[in-house]
């Protein structure tokens, strides 16, 4: 809330030195709007027509692992594999958009909360997934916590393949088609967090997960 306040007293001081009202007024709403309607998009690289084998290609290009289930009923026990696979507890925090889902059955301890230092897997879906980049649009929400794929050191996301763009102005153009703005935080996730700060080292989870799994969620 403070940084909000903040926010909105910045925004009231220049509004005010430019002489308008501390709010937008339905005219500049409709002017902006227009003009982003207008705005021409720029070039993009030409990254074929099957956006879900591009964005496989540029997840396994950046670290992370993948696995592919038919339904989401599938998705615990592709969880439970692999956490097996990896030698990690099957003990997780997730969004509380997935409690629906049969947990217990396949193993599988899972709380659904914001995560803490002790927590060592973060279960989360996604907005939309990004084929050019292989990246992850995460919008952030009262069940749909950011930390949960930046705190623990595994992240696991389920990406339903319809929610494959092409794009990240494509991902911005459906935030906004299905939203109509941005939540207070947008995070794009393009495998594990790395860094190369200390003599060019690649060091992966410097700075969030250093683990990436994608649960591809075949379109029904």
């Amino acid at each position: 809330m403070e940084t909000n306040a903040a926010r909105a007293a910045i925004f009231n001081r220049i509004r005010k030195a430019q002489h308008r009202p501390s709010e937008p007024t339905q005219t500049e709403l409709t002017q902006v709007a227009q003009y982003l309607a207008d705005h021409e998009g720029g070039p993009r690289p030409d990254i074929g027509t099957d956006l879900v084998e591009r964005f496989r290609q540029q997840a396994l290009r950046t670290s992370q692992t993948l696995d592919e289930v038919a339904s989401l009923d599938e998705v615990p026990a592709a969880v439970a594999r692999y956490l097996d696979g990896i030698g990690v507890a099957k003990t997780a925090i997730a969004w509380q958009t997935l409690t629906a889902l049969p947990w217990q059955p396949a193993g599988i301890d899972v709380a659904f909360r914001p995560p803490v230092n002790e927590d060592l897997v973060g279960i989360t879906g996604c907005f939309c997934a990004v084929a050019e980049t292989g990246t992850l649009m995460m919008l952030s929400g009262a069940q749909t916590f950011a930390s949960a794929a930046l705190l623990p050191e595994t992240h696991i996301a389920i990406v339903p393949m319809s929610r494959i763009v092409g794009a990240i102005e494509d991902g911005f153009a459906l935030a906004k088609a299905e939203r109509g703005e941005l939540p207070r935080a947008t995070n794009f996730i393009s495998g594990p967090s790395r860094t190369g700060d200390i003599e060019q080292t690649i060091v992966l989870g410097a700075h969030g997960p250093y683990r990436v799994h994608v649960i591809l969620l075949r379109d029904l």
